[in-house]
């Protein structure tokens, strides 16, 4: 061999050598990444276990807190928003469960039952508007979700004057058409006419889909200060957030025996209930119950609704993702 061929010879070798090193280099890599996508996907498995394990646990406790006293939910024992941590094996879980019906149910715009003719419903699309005012959001604005909302419900063709049927939906880039029938999760009224991102981050905290076109439930013993919104959502016009905030504030400290009672409280400081009392109650049906496990570097997060109703409690929808 002459010393010109020996040396493309050479050459040639060590491209193959440089050309193996890197297939090498890019199989170990790709079988370093199936091993821990492998690993992660089984952690996954493993929290996702251990959070439907921690659900029983939460509804063994709501059922004996249901059934110490039917008539009443109080807020004895410090259950409402506080977290609870639970140690597991290479991780912890942190559960905490809330009064679920302390919202504006959303579904609460129309009546009917599933499966029905679901039609507007007046009094709920104006406890909806009041309750955007005292968000501080526009009444045009306001109008236009609530006729939006109530027409991606209910079960005809016909748009309300700020609203949107089908044809409007169907006008779309990406067509989609109306529900039809009741919201199953609050994240649906992203796809709703007039919702913007920054509507809905607004509205986020005070709404809720429960599975019933019933009007709002609150809870006065279980209701926070802070959620006086939702309690002024329900009396009249003249009382203020801060006035509804004074009578939650007014609650004895084992709470009220009766919505009666606390009706009776707030006429005595001038404040009189009227129809809305009907939704006032002591005692809570609804229960959110949010989960985050973590096991090593895996993190899932949960989100329960749980009625409570007739005991024991069961639960009724479960989501993946939602934040606690």
């Amino acid at each position: 061999m002459r010393p010109g061929e020996r040396g493309a010879a050479l050459l040639t070798v060590l491209m193959l050598v440089s050309v193996m090193a890197v297939l090498s280099a890019t199989a170990l890599e790709r079988l370093r990444l199936s091993t821990r996508l492998a690993a992660n996907a089984g952690a996954i498995d493993q929290a996702r276990a251990y959070a439907m394990a921690a659900e029983g646990i939460a509804l063994g406790r709501i059922t004996t807190l249901v059934e110490a006293d039917p008539a009443r939910t109080p807020l004895a024992g410090g259950w409402n928003g506080a977290p609870q941590t639970l140690p597991l094996p290479g991780g912890q879980a942190v559960a905490v469960v809330r009064d679920g019906g302390n919202c504006f149910n959303l579904n609460s715009v129309v009546a009917g039952q599933v499966g029905q003719p679901l039609a507007a419903r007046q009094q709920g699309i104006d406890q909806l508007l009041t309750l955007a005012r005292t968000l501080g959001i526009a009444d045009g604005e306001a109008r236009a979700v609530a006729d939006a909302l109530t027409d991606w419900i209910d079960s005809d063709q016909v748009p309300r004057p700020g609203g949107a049927e089908d044809a409007r939906y169907a006008a779309e880039e990406v067509p989609y058409r109306t529900g039809g029938t009741l919201l199953a999760d609050v994240s649906e009224l992203r796809a709703i006419a007039g919702v913007t991102p920054e509507l809905y981050e607004r509205l986020r905290p005070w709404v809720c889909a429960l599975p019933a076109a019933d009007l709002s439930p609150i809870n006065v013993n279980t209701l926070a200060v802070g959620q006086a919104p939702l309690l002024a959502m329900l009396l009249p016009a003249s009382v203020t957030v801060e006035r509804a905030r004074a009578l939650i504030a007014a609650r004895p400290p084992g709470g009220w025996e009766s919505a009666y009672a606390f009706s009776q409280m707030a006429a005595d400081q001038g404040v009189l209930v009227g129809e809305a009392g009907s939704q006032l109650g002591v005692r809570t049906r609804w229960f959110s119950l949010a989960l985050e496990v973590r096991l090593g570097d895996s993190d899932v997060v949960e989100t329960v609704l749980i009625d409570a109703g007739t005991p024991p409690a069961r639960l009724v929808r479960r989501s993946w993702g939602e934040p606690l």
